[in-house]
């Protein structure tokens, strides 16, 4: 989920509230609050957590609500999640420490500290083309055998490795590659979490209830009609600038400001990105 900004750049909470209530309706089961896409590397803790409250306030009742509470920090991550429990979350997720380049002994450590801070489910998530590192076979054997330790989310763009995983740690796996979804579905994934989603949420809840239902052909043909969108929100520029431009084109958001380095779309992204929401319905 997006963090909604004012024109000055400060959170609007009411607005986040709204964008949860939103895509609550149209068929999300699950939120993540201050995750990459939330712009979570350029807002404090204390912005973290009134965020996470108001969207717990909005829609805790009606949904899993997952904190974004990674870093490359471990005992930043590890007062992330305290404080996420605190203020009612129902899971955090955590991606792989980011620029140091850890040991895989590191991430185990990383990670285990993470589950051992309180008594949230913990969902790891997977993304060595941003974090320099990916996790390791042996690392997720023994990440797996902590009992908080219960899913990934998988953006490493291997279906072959992912599906050996499923298989020997037992833990549940999600897509987090918005253009590979459906091909997670099909090696076995129990969900997804994406970028896109929140801009054609009622396509991807077709999506999934066709996988869940069976009807693979319904499935497929919902991906390839989201091509489109995808492409436009996740291979032109950065995933959280599309998102905003799509939610302020929809009417869900006032504004698509961003924190620097990220900026907005512009005239041409946003044109793209108009045109290929028109094609998705």
């Amino acid at each position: 989920m997006v963090t909604p900004m004012r024109s000055d750049g400060s959170i609007d909470l009411d607005a986040a509230q709204r964008v949860a209530t939103h895509l609550v309706d149209a068929g999300h089961d699950g939120l993540v609050v201050s995750g990459t896409t939330g712009e979570s590397p350029t807002t404090s803790s204390e912005e973290k957590d009134e965020l996470l409250r108001a969207v717990i306030d909005a829609v805790g009742e009606r949904c899993v609500v997952i904190a974004g509470a990674g870093s490359n920090d471990t005992a930043k991550s590890v007062e992330s999640v305290r404080l996420a429990q605190k203020a009612g979350a129902h899971a955090v997720l955590a991606v792989t420490p980011y620029y140091n380049k850890p040991p895989q002994a590191g991430l185990v450590a990383h990670f285990r500290a993470i589950a051992d801070a309180s008594d949230l489910p913990v969902m790891v998530y997977d993304i060595p083309g941003r974090s320099g590192i990916a996790i390791a076979r042996e690392t997720y054997l023994r990440i797996a055998e902590h009992e908080r330790i219960t899913a990934v989310k998988d953006a490493r763009g291997d279906l072959w490795f992912a599906g050996e995983m499923m298989e020997q740690t037992g833990l549940d796996w999600y897509s987090g590659d918005d253009a590979m979804n459906l091909a997670h579905f099909v090696n076995g994934a129990v969900g997804f979490v994406g970028v896109t989603s929140q801009v054609a949420p009622v396509a991807y809840r077709e999506m999934a209830d066709a996988v869940v239902e069976g009807r693979w052909d319904d499935a497929r043909a919902v991906h390839h009609r989201l091509v489109p969108l995808v492409n436009a929100v996740m291979n032109v520029t950065q995933g959280a600038i599309m998102a905003k431009a799509g939610l302020a084109l929809q009417g869900v958001i006032g504004s698509p400001t961003l924190r620097l380095p990220l900026v907005e779309a512009d005239d041409a992204e946003t044109a793209l990105l108009r045109e290929a929401l028109s094609a998705v319905g």
